[in-house]
């Protein structure tokens, strides 16, 4: 059964099942479309296989060492968190699902998402052990806290948070991974980390579109969700082992920090959706809009400060260097 929302009152028509049968058409409007566009790739090709060799341990290989990698260090730190992040997709088809149903086009789109997601973690590992980019008795420790602990997403609150959540974070996902392969210093690493960003990019127009349709049936609740999503957001793998570390080191190497989240995530789906010019607005979507400009402001604000120590701090590298 969906979530009840305690935003909405119980007299309220736009509870979540209400909303998930007002949106099954747009849901199978945006699947049809979604099938037409996405291209079929397949995981092995993008993976160095040739370079591979036995590790350590029963088959007597070679252990791993850090020269192997062909890798930068700030891309094998983002590699570890984008594949850990990428792993956990049981947890997230169970939120998913459990919130959207699996039945009709909801049950339809739910499926195909969590195939194509699971793409993405095969190919990401497979590249990372046939390369010997990552330590991979650490990066299978690393897993199995991850995995074990699960996860839940911080806007569990009604659908309308997890369709605004998910909007946000795909966007966030693909700019993780289009950065990370830029960073890393592997053309062929780069290469599959494009390709991954591809689809993640078909993932958040199909989850913007329908957040764009959810403003236009129920605006007031809708835009209390987008407020609440970009004031509290935080990537998926916040929960995974040594992440605020892991966080701190990718912002000041530029694959992903306030600056980014401002410019890149934040600020095109917003203007796509143009909910700050939204009109026809009660007084809880008023406030609502009125909030989320203020924290724009202050996040933009936040993100010139980081800039000014990310520059002065890489300075005193390069002079030390």
């Amino acid at each position: 059964m969906p979530l009840a929302s305690p935003y909405l009152a119980p007299s309220d028509p736009w509870s979540d099942a209400h909303l998930l049968h007002a949106l099954e058409e747009v849901v199978a409007r945006e699947l049809d479309r979604h099938l037409g566009v996405a291209k079929e790739w397949m995981p092995h090709e993008y993976v160095p296989w040739s370079d591979g060799r036995n590790f350590d341990g029963v088959l007597g290989g070679e252990a791993w060492q850090p020269e192997q990698s062909k890798v930068s260090e700030i891309g094998r730190i983002s590699l570890v968190v984008n594949l850990l992040t990428e792993d956990n997709l049981p947890s997230y088809h169970h939120e998913i699902a459990t919130l959207f149903g699996r039945d009709g086009a909801w049950g339809t789109w739910v499926h195909r998402w969590t195939a194509e997601e699971g793409r993405h973690a095969i190919v990401m590992r497979d590249y990372l052990l046939a390369s010997r980019a990552v330590d991979p008795c650490e990066l299978e420790r690393f897993r199995m806290q991850h995995m074990s602990a699960g996860f839940e997403h911080d806007h569990r609150h009604s659908m309308l948070h997890s369709v605004a959540y998910v909007a946000f974070q795909e966007l966030a996902t693909r700019v993780s991974h289009r950065n990370t392969g830029r960073e890393s210093g592997d053309p062929v690493c780069e290469r599959m980390l494009a390709r991954i960003a591809a689809d993640e990019n078909l993932h958040m127009v199909f989850y913007r579109n329908l957040l764009a349709a959810s403003l236009a049936i129920a605006p007031d609740p809708a835009l209390v969700a987008v407020r609440d999503v970009v004031v509290g957001f935080r990537m998926p793998g916040h929960g995974m082992p040594g992440f605020e570390r892991a966080a701190a080191r990718i912002a000041l190497g530029g694959i992903y920090n306030l600056r980014i989240h401002h410019d890149d995530v934040l600020l095109p789906v917003l203007r796509h959706l143009k909910v700050l010019e939204l009109g026809g607005l009660g007084p809880e979507g008023l406030r609502a809009q009125e909030e989320l400009g203020l924290f724009m402001g202050g996040l933009n604000d936040q993100a010139g400060r980081f800039d000014e120590r990310r520059e002065a701090l890489l300075a005193r590298r390069r002079a030390r260097a």
